[in-house]
Parts: structure tokens; sequence; C-alpha cells
């Protein structure tokens, strides 16, 4: 894609990640993980608000009764936008102090699908967890460096996966009455020169939508033959995620980080941490709410 970019916001984040579209909102949310900052961006009037918690803040979901859910360190919590309430759901890995939450979904039946690692990046130190209203969180993948970027086919039936460190697209048969699944192949080889894949989204084709960290841009790759098919380039280096959003979901919310840059880096790159508005020729699909 040539000059795809309709709109950046400077948000200037650290580690910005886990964009989220909340059509009833009308809004963009987004986080920044190291500085604990989440961000919410009105799509028409475009007004950029920051709140901040002394925590890691992985990742923002879409919870019942118009709230939030955050990931906080190693813990779920509901957080009240208006209020500013917080009410703790569950936590994991509680004896792994150096641990915290990385990417996470939300299945179609409202379960919440949510990774670990080591601050440490120690590798196999990090799972994945399934999450339904029982609260109780259920390992589904273990051995893991960098949880990262998930999607599901439109017919539920597949589900993929990324483990960053590991540059495969994994994929998986998925039974979305019990939300058990079983690997199947690897889909994609994000070869080393397209750096690394971070977070990920589908579109309504069936193609995935990757953030290459190290790779200055978003990869669309097609899971049935592992073939790269597009490029949004961009002027950083460390983008991290996307997804669709917007009144028809074809506007894509493209995060980036600071992170691993020198001074001559972010000089060479002053975007860099900032948030990306492309307007896209296939949108993706509406973002599934908890069930909690």
């Amino acid at each position: 894609m040539e000059n795809p970019v309709l709109k950046t916001i400077s948000s200037q984040c650290y580690l910005g990640e886990g964009p989220l579209w909340i059509a009833d909102l009308g809004c963009f949310f987004w986080v920044d993980i190291e500085k604990g900052n989440l961000h919410r961006y009105h799509l028409t009037s475009e007004k950029l608000e920051i709140r901040h918690f002394p925590h890691y803040l992985a990742v923002v979901l879409k919870g019942q009764n118009g709230k939030l859910i955050l990931g906080l360190d190693r813990k779920l919590v509901w957080y009240d936008w208006e209020t500013e309430e917080i009410e703790k759901l569950c936590e994991v890995e509680t004896n792994q102090p150096l641990h915290r939450f990385n990417d996470g979904k939300v299945d179609f039946k409202g379960r919440i699908w949510i990774g670990t690692l080591s601050t440490k990046f120690t590798e196999g130190a990090g799972s994945l967890y399934r999450i339904d209203s029982k609260l109780k969180p259920e390992v589904q993948l273990n051995n893991l460096t960098i949880s990262n970027g998930m999607a599901w086919t439109e017919d539920q039936d597949t589900f993929y996966f990324i483990d960053t460190p590991t540059r495969k697209i994994q994929e998986f048969l998925f039974d979305p009455a019990t939300g058990e699944i079983r690997f199947r192949r690897v889909a994609v080889e994000i070869p080393e020169d397209l750096g690394f894949p971070d977070g990920m989204c589908i579109d309504r084709e069936g193609m995935l939508w990757v953030a290459h960290y190290g790779g200055s841009g978003v990869y669309r790759w097609n899971p049935q033959t592992g073939k790269l098919q597009d490029k949004i380039e961009l002027p950083v280096p460390h983008v991290t995620s996307c997804c669709f959003g917007g009144e028809n979901l074809d506007v894509m919310l493209i995060t980036t980080a600071q992170e691993n840059m020198t001074e001559s880096d972010l000089k060479k790159y002053p975007q860099s941490g900032d948030v990306f508005l492309v307007k896209m020729e296939v949108g993706g699909f509406e973002t599934n709410r908890a069930c909690f």
C-alpha cells in the first residue's frame, strides 16, 4: 500500500499495544504496557484521553455492562471509565512476580484468551490461558516465550496464534462450543529480514494482518498458502499491533513502540510510539464482548 496513512495520533508510547474498537462508544482504545497508560480516542471528535495505572497494563478488552476489562500485571480487572472504579476478577501465576500478561482477545462465546511472559523474556516461561465466566484461568498452551497475536476465522473452526520469537503463525482446530484447540500446522513462517510477528487481526477475506516488530509495517499474510500479499509501510521500525474499527470496520488502527531504540534511532524515526490510522480496502469484524 502506498501512502496509506489517514491520520497519525501523537501518543509517543514506549510500548503501544492492544488496540481495541468499541462501536457503541465510537472509540478506539490502546495501551502503553510499560508506562501503564490507557488511551481512548474518539474517532469523530478526534479527542484523545489518557488514564494512568501504576502497573504493567497489557491489554484492554470489552466487558459486560459497559465496563472495560484490563490486564494489570497478572490480574484481570473490571474498569469503569466513568467512575474509575476497579474490581479484581482473577489472577494467574501468583508465584511468578517477574511475569505479566501480554496480548489478549475475546472469542465468539465471550471467553478471554490471554498470554503471559517473563519480563526477563525467559524462553518457555509463558503460557496461554482461556478464562470463561467461572473466572478460573485454564492453561491452553505452555512453554511460550512471548505469547502474542491471536485471531479466529469467521466460521469459528480455526484459531491462529503467534509466539513471537518462533517467527511462526500457528494454526489450530478450534471447537467453538468447548473452546478446545488442537494444533494443526504452521500456517505462516516469517523470514528473518521482515522482523518479528507481534499483534494480529483477521479481515473479511480470511487474510491475517500482522504487525511486524522490527519490520516497519503491517503485513497481510494468506494463511492458506503462507504467502505475503500486501504491506502497510510505516515510518517507524517497531510496529506492535493492529485492529479494525470505524463505522464500516474498514479503518485500521496500528500501534508502535519506542523500546529497544537508541537516541539516534528516535531522531531518525520520531513517530515511533505513535498510532496510525489507515483506510482499508477490505474490512474486519466487530469486537467480541467478554461474557463477564
